[in-house]
């Protein structure tokens, strides 16, 4: 698939969250997404924002927006992150990365001088019909609020 841009019918997906309930796109159809991939649950990078999204979620809420995260780990996994850090909302375990490779954001990636692929900590926010009305590949994982709330 090409590289998603701003503009796009943003790619259907259904996963299952750390509740063993099943997530499907097609029934966010009417709310604002924010759609948000991280590289490993429980890790200090998705942590900070992952934490950052739950101290602003009320805020997310009053503007309509749907929060949801997706790394490729188990539902057993992202439940006890979850759990952990008191997270409000749905985590998607996309072990198969189906989802992960329809948004484009599994590549090449460097750590500690070491070269392998995994995920591209990425946001996308997704409008009411769809549409991707904004791409963050430069996430801050401090301070994700102010770049998705602008």
């Amino acid at each position: 698939m090409s590289k998603l841009i701003i503009g796009d019918k943003a790619p259907a997906f259904e996963g299952t969250n750390q509740k063993n309930e099943k997530i499907h796109s097609d029934t966010l159809r009417g709310k604002k997404v924010v759609l948000f991939f991280y590289p490993k649950a429980s890790t200090p990078g998705c942590t900070l924002e992952a934490c950052n999204l739950r101290d602003n979620h009320e805020r997310f809420l009053a503007e309509n927006y749907v929060v949801i995260g997706v790394s490729a780990d188990t539902v057993k996994s992202q439940a006890n992150f979850a759990e952990k850090q008191h997270l409000p909302y749905s985590l998607i375990a996309d072990e198969d990365k189906k989802i992960i490779e329809a948004y484009g954001v599994w590549g090449p990636k460097k750590f500690m001088g070491r070269e392998f692929d995994g995920i591209l900590r990425t946001t996308f926010i997704i409008d009411e019909n769809g549409l991707i009305s904004d791409i963050i590949s430069k996430v801050d994982t401090k301070q994700p609020t102010n770049q998705i709330l602008k």
